[in-house]
């Protein structure tokens, strides 16, 4: 912690605790030793790493273990690289909020599925399976952010597949 930082707590007569929950990175502030910036630098490696891998994964789309394998790497990466801004605890816990808890155990279910179907059964119709699920894990994970996107896109989907006119 910086000399202006302290000065800055100490004047606003707030407790330590509080200000550091209130900071986005208040929650690795002791247990990373990265600045602020490096921390940026770190996520934006990660994610820029992460959408490489998943858009140069198409190049070997017509091996699926191959596409597999780099696919899911590149989406953990792109999905790790927010633990660099919000720390991974407080990443984890977002992850297992009760809202998002079975689109995350889906999306994990799935990544370990994908690998497990490529790396060891080398089996490739499975593996493109868990591989469009673990896709659609995740967009329904990200919706999760979105207040009420969930319920819209349920709903489209509904009308779509309505067969009752």
């Amino acid at each position: 912690m910086d000399a202006l930082t302290r000065l800055h707590r100490s004047l606003a007569g707030g407790d330590d605790e509080e200000l550091q929950e209130e900071s986005i990175l208040g929650d690795t502030e002791d247990l990373c030793s990265l600045s602020p910036l490096q921390r940026i630098y770190a996520f934006a490696a990660c994610l820029v790493a992460g959408l490489a891998l998943m858009i140069l994964s198409f190049i070997v789309f017509g091996r699926p273990i191959k596409f597999a394998v780099m696919f899911t790497f590149g989406n953990m990466l792109a999905v790790g690289s927010t633990a660099f801004v919000m720390g991974p605890q407080k990443q984890l816990r977002m992850m297992f909020d009760p809202v998002r808890l079975y689109a995350t155990a889906i999306y994990v279910g799935c990544v370990v599925l994908a690998l497990i179907f490529a790396l060891w059964l080398h089996d490739k119709l499975l593996t493109l399976i868990a591989i469009i699920c673990e896709i659609c894990a995740l967009f329904w994970y990200s919706l999760s952010y979105i207040p009420f996107a969930r319920r819209m896109v349920s709903d489209l989907m509904v009308k779509l597949c309505d067969t009752e006119l």
